[in-house]
């Protein structure tokens, strides 16, 4: 790995998206493994190197000796990661995936990497360095016939050449220290060769002829094609809207069907700065959103799952007479204690690093109506909701009538202390509102006469507390004149017109205080403290909610040009972080599901209003 100091660190878009549905690898342009965590999204990471390049980890398969360029896409229709290699003795492909592991929790995982030279010839070198539990364990090397075993305390790593490979390695080349193993090998043009890595693997490293590894090419090929090809959006942004699905579906755990919001932790929302969270859990807020992304492309099995996964903490939070928590570990439970890092540099330097997130324990009233509306809408879908299931919803809408009217934490997760946001009283209303239609539409028991009541209270405190007279914009939360992007929202969620003197305004006070050339900021950190140092980028969610908000205020060519300007600011792989940095990059956890699922909701909504202007 080239160099030591932090600008060696490869930027955040220069990375490509492997997985099985139960974890997942980044891999750099240059062929290097620098994120992987094992058995699942949230375990500790074996390969790190993302967050410190020194300590953190790595598997490096790239051209050794020649001077080359490279270039990242996927196999079409799939999350299949192809890396070519240009130089001018030949071009080189690396094929990396991971075979699908199934619905069943397991801690065997496998990542292929499979080189085949297309023509010329180049000599190619791989290096595995792995680094366990954030690299804070040791490890012991056993030397087996066909491969090698790394074992640490908590786990093993085999790693295994393709057996027509053997005969291409000088076993004098291979080096195997406590930097791990590092080989070299040349290629020529119609070679193939490649390596597998194995997390507990229950057998002596076993080498895979290229037959073989050819065979779960094709089966991780025709299981994506055939996933992917049971969307039916058929619009105009197809291709990228297939992408951000299949991005999806690589961040969902398959045996609970939970979303992780990201599949990395600790990359800065500005380099340097402290801004730097540990994403790899369920947010009811993001996870609830999928599932109108999903019904919209037609994936109803995982819209259905994540619901069940809904369902069960819904029946936790009630059985317990507690708040739903705002996140959870993808089997749902709900510890994540905070924790430092303190080994680890940082991405580009971007310390403390943490794992856990202390925010887990906050109070944010918002997540109640993003549950309620993905019920909502999954009820109308077909999606009815159990009876013990609708009982312990009630229920919910019971607490929340008696607890909306507080301070709380807010969608932003600030540690300033709580507020009483406006985005939080909006989307109580919202969660009162859509069970009051769920139980009329199935006339489910509830106490509608006081949801209604509370409902109607929340609506006249927001539109009375919510609005600044002299900002002339509904304001991030009440007494201040601060704008916040989240409140984008408002007219998609009907609880304004767009066509509102007062929505107009708002919008017109935010597309001169949250707006840079398309891209929108959440707030204003300076003007309302968070509790943390430093700033950050424009949000990406944000900006495809700016999108609907114009096309809802009847703005459509505003909206298409925004839409299309957004489309620019993904990776050549149609990837997407959190958020965009003033200089144009993508920063924060990498790829975020805010991103991609609201950039496939937007996408449908532009095509029904383009479709309707004919």
């Amino acid at each position: 790995m080239a160099g030591d100091s932090v600008d060696s660190y490869p930027a955040v878009e220069d990375h490509g998206l492997i997985g099985d549905l139960q974890t997942a690898a980044l891999i750099s342009t240059d062929g290097t493994v620098d994120w992987f965590c094992a058995p699942r999204f949230d375990s500790p990471s074996v390969f790190g190197a993302l967050l410190d390049r020194r300590n953190g980890g790595h598997f490096q398969l790239s051209p050794d000796g020649v001077d080359y360029t490279s270039k990242q896409l996927y196999l079409p229709g799939t999350p299949i990661l192809i890396t070519r290699f240009h130089s001018a003795d030949g071009v080189g492909e690396l094929l990396d995936f991971m075979p699908v592991t199934g619905a069943e929790a397991t801690d065997r995982h496998r990542l292929i990497r499979l080189v085949r030279m297309v023509r010329g010839s180049m000599q190619f070198r791989f290096h595995c360095h792995p680094r366990f539990n954030y690299g804070r364990d040791a490890y012991e090397l056993e030397v087996h016939p066909e491969g090698d075993v790394f074992r640490s305390p908590t786990m093993t790593l085999t790693l295994a050449a393709f057996k027509n490979s053997l005969r291409e390695f000088d076993t004098r080349d291979i080096k195997r220290d406590t930097d791990g193993v590092s080989a070299s090998f040349t290629l020529h043009a119609g070679d193939i060769g490649g390596v597998v890595l194995e997390t507990a693997c229950p057998h002596a490293p076993r080498a895979l002829s290229t037959d073989e590894a050819c065979d779960l090419l094709a089966e991780t090929r025709d299981y994506w094609r055939r996933w992917v090809g049971g969307s039916r959006y058929k619009g105009r942004w197809r291709e990228v809207v297939e992408r951000s699905a299949m991005t999806l579906k690589l961040m969902t755990y398959a045996p609970t069907g939970a979303l992780v919001a990201a599949p990395t932790a600790g990359l800065p929302e500005q380099i340097g700065g402290q801004r730097n969270w540990d994403y790899r859990y369920t947010w009811i807020r993001d996870a609830s959103f999928s599932v109108h992304a999903l019904l919209r492309l037609g994936f109803t099995e995982e819209a259905e799952k994540y619901l069940l996964w809904l369902d069960a903490r819904i029946r936790e939070a009630r059985d317990g007479n507690l708040p739903l928590q705002i996140m959870y570990r993808i089997d749902g439970s709900p510890d994540l204690p905070e924790e430092v890092l303190g080994h680890l540099e940082g991405y580009r330097g971007s310390a403390p690093v943490r794992i856990g997130n202390g925010a887990a324990g906050q109070l944010q009233l918002d997540i109640y109506g993003e549950a309620l509306v993905s019920l909502e809408l999954a009820d109308r879908n077909g999606l009815i909701a159990p009876y013990e299931g609708w009982r312990k919803t009630a229920g919910l809408m019971d607490w929340l009538c008696a607890h909306w009217d507080q301070p709380e934490d807010g969608i932003w997760e600030t540690r300033s202390g709580r507020q009483d946001f406006t985005y939080g009283r909006v989307l109580s209303w919202v969660a009162l509102d859509r069970a009051i239609r769920i139980a009329r539409r199935r006339g489910r028991p509830g106490d509608i006469a006081r949801w209604s009541a509370e409902r109607d209270a929340i609506y006249e405190q927001v539109m009375t507390r919510g609005f600044n007279q002299e900002r002339r914009a509904f304001v991030q939360h009440y007494g201040s004149d601060i704008l916040d992007a989240s409140l984008l929202a408002m007219p998609g969620l009907n609880f304004i017109s767009p066509t509102d003197p007062m929505w107009e305004s708002t919008l017109r006070a935010m597309d001169t205080g949250l707006v840079s050339d398309s891209l929108v900021y959440r707030y204003d950190p300076k003007a309302s403290p968070d509790g943390l140092a430093g700033t950050e980028g424009t949000f990406n969610m944000c900006t495809f909610w700016y999108v609907q908000a114009l096309a809802l205020a009847g703005r459509i060519d505003d909206a298409r040009l925004t839409f299309e300007k957004m489309l620019t600011y993904s990776n050549p792989l149609g990837l997407y972080s959190e958020e965009i940095a003033p200089t144009g990059e993508q920063i924060g956890n990498f790829p975020q599901a805010f991103s991609h699922l609201s950039l496939i909701s937007t996408a449908a909504h532009l095509d029904d209003l383009l479709d309707r202007q004919g």
